[in-house]
């Protein structure tokens, strides 16, 4: 027998074996290597649960300073914990993040401004914000307050049906209110109906009526929202808003459509709709439809349009492929105007039409009458006087009550229209949403089926298949 060969043979696998658990170990090193340097990530869940937003990436990346993100609690917890804030750091090397357990360590806790009700802090500097939750919306919502510097105002005006900052129902505005507040925006009601007093009026003689005060937006509003006013405003009021806004100053103007349908009718605003109309934008009197079928995914009718294309300007330029909808809302016609620069921001689909009949609950068409698609819904323009004023127009309302303010992008939309309104268009991007609860609902009958599939047919099937290898191998 030729023992040679064999050696030789032996000797070659040997070699081969070796080569190949040399290559082996040499690419899993390299890939180590790579993970460890080049940390990447795909998240393949539907809504995105292990991705930042696009704000949040926005905002972090852009740190000019060192900012802190100290996190409170047992060592235990801190592995949760970095599953989300590891991955702000990762963002800029601007930012860093402290993991304390206030018992073990409890001097460094209180130098750091460690407090019972607080866990998360963001630190810039000597300012100090408290995030609520261990939730990229909070934790983004106080590095952005930690950011911005200064009492920023959004008044909402009141006194004739406007929707209500501090309402909870479908219609009120308590979210959108805790939505600015969230974005360092304090927030109060005002009225136009009560004047206030000239500082630069001379004093009344003895016995003498004071002069009258001045109807006129509060100075220190950063911004104002008209939020769909039910009856028409008197005229010092709307000279009011125009005179803030031609001054300086932003307003965010719902209007909704002179509609005359149940309880709450709402009056054809003449005055405020002839301030629009000097700006450049006119308000019409119709009530926009959207006759295409696309709102019934959503179980929404024809008179909710949606809207999933928009113009180009800063408020929509990060809205790509992202659905709004605008329930009761009117048309707009834009241009610009002596002093004002306007534009269209979006508008509704080729299967929209406008109705001009408001005083019936039943829809009806008049091909002669309405307007046919697409359809302008909001405006926003800049009034080019001495200090620069802004303005947006949206034909409707109801898209910013609590139980619409969360579809899809309602809530960017809002928030970017704010943002731009105040020059912050460094905070205009898709920001974080809140985790969705999707449980998993199995009727008693699929439960019985995962039963007999996992219990009972699979392993049989492999010992029947592991069976039939032995007796056709035997």
């Amino acid at each position: 027998m030729n023992t040679s060969w064999l050696q030789t043979r032996q000797t070659k696998y040997t070699a081969y074996a070796g080569v190949y658990i040399i290559v082996i170990i040499a690419v899993l090193g390299a890939i180590n290597f790579l993970a460890n340097r080049y940390d990447k990530s795909y998240d393949a869940t539907a809504n995105k649960a292990f991705s930042l937003a696009d704000q949040t990436i926005k905002v972090v990346s852009g740190l000019k300073n060192d900012v802190k993100i100290y996190y409170f609690d047992e060592q235990t917890r801190f592995p949760q914990a970095k599953d989300l804030l590891d991955r702000y750091s990762s963002l800029s090397p601007k930012l860093h993040v402290e993991y304390i357990d206030p018992v073990k360590k409890p001097q460094l806790a209180k130098a750091a401004g460690y407090r019972r009700d607080v866990s998360i802090l963001v630190a810039n500097g000597d300012r100090k914000e408290e995030a609520k939750t261990l939730s990229e919306e909070e934790v983004t919502g106080a590095v952005i307050r930690s950011l911005k510097s200064g009492v920023r105002n959004a008044c909402f005006l009141t006194g004739s049906g406007e929707h209500s900052i501090d309402e909870t129902d479908r219609t009120g505005y308590a979210a959108a209110k805790q939505e600015l507040e969230r974005n360092n925006y304090k927030t109060r009601t005002i009225s136009l109906l009560r004047p206030t007093a000239d500082p630069n009026a001379p004093a009344p003689a003895a016995g003498a009526m004071p002069a009258p005060g001045k109807f006129e937006v509060p100075k220190d509003c950063t911004v104002l929202v008209v939020a769909g006013p039910q009856h028409e405003y008197v005229q010092p009021e709307t000279d009011a808003i125009k005179e803030y806004v031609e001054g300086g100053g932003h307003a965010l103007i719902l209007l909704d459509p002179p509609v005359n349908l149940g309880r709450n009718p709402i009056d054809d605003n003449a005055t405020l709709e002839a301030v629009l109309a000097s700006w450049g934008v006119t308000a019409d009197k119709d009530l926009v439809l959207d006759t295409s079928g696309i709102g019934q995914v959503f179980n929404l009718g024809p008179e909710v349009p949606l809207v999933a294309s928009y113009e180009s300007h800063p408020i929509v330029n990060q809205m790509k492929d992202v659905a709004t909808a605008f329930p009761l809302s009117r048309s707009l016609d834009v241009k610009n105007g002596d002093k004002t620069s306007v534009s269209k921001l979006f508008t509704t689909t080729d299967s929209s039409i406008a109705t001009t009949n408001l005083s019936s609950g039943e829809i009806r068409l008049d091909p002669k009458k309405d307007k046919k698609g697409p359809l302008t819904l909001a405006a926003a323009g800049t009034y080019n006087g001495t200090t620069p004023g802004r303005f947006v127009v949206v034909g409707g309302s109801l898209w910013l009550g609590n139980n619409f303010i969360r579809f899809n992008g309602n809530r960017d939309m809002f928030l970017n229209m704010i943002n731009w309104l105040t020059s912050d268009e460094d905070l205009i991007s898709i920001r974080p949403k809140a985790p969705e609860d999707r449980p998993l609902n199995i009727s008693p009958q699929k439960v019985n089926m995962l039963f007999w599939l996992s219990v009972v047919i699979f392993p049989l099937g492999v010992v029947a298949f592991g069976m039939a290898t032995w007796w056709k191998r035997r």
